[in-house]
């Protein structure tokens, strides 16, 4: 068991912004917290849009897939947060569960995905900070 608290986005595709977030984590937390990213119904590709605009940020998505959410990935995570995808994620006592309400970036372009992008951030620094216990 990893003394690293662990952190599971989640969205219905996984394909945008739980990869986003997911990407973000793991980029800006630096092996601190352990990352997952699934969806509830998961997309053949990452968003095309997606990948571009984490590019400007320095970071490589091209190679990510989406996953498929399974209920292993639920039990081993310490925080789920949720995207739109509604009662798909099944419920186990103990874990911190929130929901995050984001525009979801399918079928929009790169000028309209920036804004997502940059929300998901801030929300991924506040989140390391509050589970490292950084000031960020």
């Amino acid at each position: 068991m990893s003394d690293r608290p662990s952190v599971l986005f989640v969205c219905v595709h996984n394909a945008g912004r739980s990869q986003m977030a997911a990407a973000y984590l793991d980029h800006l937390a630096a092996g601190r917290i352990e990352v997952r990213s699934a969806g509830s119904a998961p997309a053949e590709t990452i968003n095309p849009a997606a990948v571009a605009v984490m590019a400007e940020e320095g970071i490589d998505m091209a190679e990510s897939r989406p996953k498929l959410l399974t209920v292993d990935s639920v039990q081993d995570s310490d925080v789920i947060i949720t995207m739109g995808c509604g009662d798909a994620c099944p419920v186990f006592p103990g874990k911190s569960y929130r929901d995050w309400v984001l525009e979801d970036p399918a079928g929009q372009g790169i000028d309209a995905v920036r804004p997502i992008r940059d929300e998901i951030r801030r929300r991924v620094e506040e989140l390391i900070a509050e589970l490292t216990g950084a000031d960020r």
